[in-house]
């Protein structure tokens, strides 16, 4: 812009000196005057110029200026950003190293896991680690509730609740299955699964018939409390109804003693319950005493009873035929008594009163 000014200023001027050049020495004073106000109008179109140029370049120092600040407060934008991912990263590293070491924790345990039941499915060693896993449970019960190593006949369960009434509610622990949930857990062929499964069902059968033995109907509420591992007790569901048949609780490690503790509180709070068994059978000795009863009513009894109507029955003929034939005897004797006594003495004689008899005095 202050260039094009420049140029409009020199365009003028030579054109002022062209008009001078042709008009000679002798100028007129009207172009003079002419001349004179352009050459003053060039001057204001200067200033003005002048002052457009010192305007661009204050704007041009504004945005200059604003260009730089935005620039910095970016920068500083970028750096905050910059330093917040990097402690997020920082962050991110930490969990991810924490993370790691959980897993590598979990291992850990899952091999020393798996170390404790390989020593613990050995032959002589069977079911020691469940029944120090149940102890723990049960060593937050009273002493006065628990008791150890009672023999049921020629069987001793490991456990005991003492109950009301001198009762008993074995409880026993059995670690079963190791090797099955191991190969349970490593297939995915469904029939060598099924395969697996019906191993472990059979196993806790036959421990629920081992349990069965201390089942005493005098000493028990012919029920007991089975304890098996918890992969045991998912992996045969269709067991525990067959447990609770027989008369066996399968129950869970983790749920023990929730069980006892409400088995406990059932049993006082509606006392012993009744055995069925023993039961049935005292209701059949009354229905056999009773039945007995009866045919000694009906026998016996009945027929003393007939017999004694019937003798009652002869004694009261015979004793009516008696009165009739005293009646008879008497009314004789009153009737033939004076004639005979005056015919012997020849004359009147006194002849002594004689009582009659009546039917009621016979009686």
């Amino acid at each position: 812009m202050e260039l094009a000014g420049f140029a409009i200023v020199a365009i003028a001027l030579v054109a002022a000196a062209a008009l001078l050049a042709r008009r000679g020495a002798d100028p007129d004073p009207a172009l003079a005057q002419a001349m004179q106000g352009l050459a003053q109008g060039l001057a204001r179109l200067q200033a003005d110029l002048t002052r457009l140029a010192r305007s661009q370049d204050d704007l041009r120092q504004d945005v200059h200026h604003g260009r730089e600040a935005s620039i910095l407060q970016l920068s500083d934008v970028a750096q905050g950003l910059r330093g917040e991912l990097g402690q997020a990263q920082r962050a991110l590293a930490e969990v991810k190293a924490i993370e790691q070491g959980r897993a590598r924790q979990m291992e850990q345990a899952s091999d020393s896991l798996r170390r404790l039941e390989a020593v613990v499915a050995g032959s002589s060693t069977r079911g020691a680690a469940g029944e120090n896993i149940l102890a723990r449970a049960l060593a937050q019960l009273p002493a006065d509730l628990l008791e150890v190593n009672v023999a049921f006949g020629s069987k001793i369960v490991e456990y005991a609740l003492r109950l009301p009434g001198g009762r008993f509610l074995p409880i026993d622990s059995k670690w079963t299955s190791v090797g099955v949930l191991e190969r349970l857990d490593a297939t995915s062929e469904p029939q060598e699964r099924r395969r697996l499964v019906e191993q472990v069902a059979r196993d806790v059968r036959s421990r629920i018939r081992d349990m069965g033995k201390y089942l005493d109907p005098e000493r028990t509420l012919s029920l007991g409390l089975l304890a098996v591992p918890d992969a045991v007790y998912e992996a045969a569901p269709e067991a525990h109804g067959e447990g609770y048949r027989a008369g066996v609780l399968v129950v869970p490690y983790s749920l023990a003693l929730p069980y006892v503790l409400a088995l406990y509180r059932l049993t006082v709070r509606f006392g012993c319950a009744v055995d069925t068994d023993q039961l049935a059978d005292r209701i059949r000795g009354l229905e056999e005493t009773l039945r007995q009863i009866d045919e000694e009513v009906e026998g016996r009894l009945s027929r003393g009873l007939v017999q004694a109507g019937n003798a009652r029955d002869a004694l009261r003929d015979h004793l009516v035929d008696a009165r009739r034939s005293t009646q008879k005897l008497l009314l004789t004797a009153e009737s033939e008594a004076p004639s005979a006594l005056g015919v012997v003495v020849g004359g009147p004689v006194a002849v002594p009163s004689v009582r009659r008899i009546s039917v009621a005095e016979v009686d």
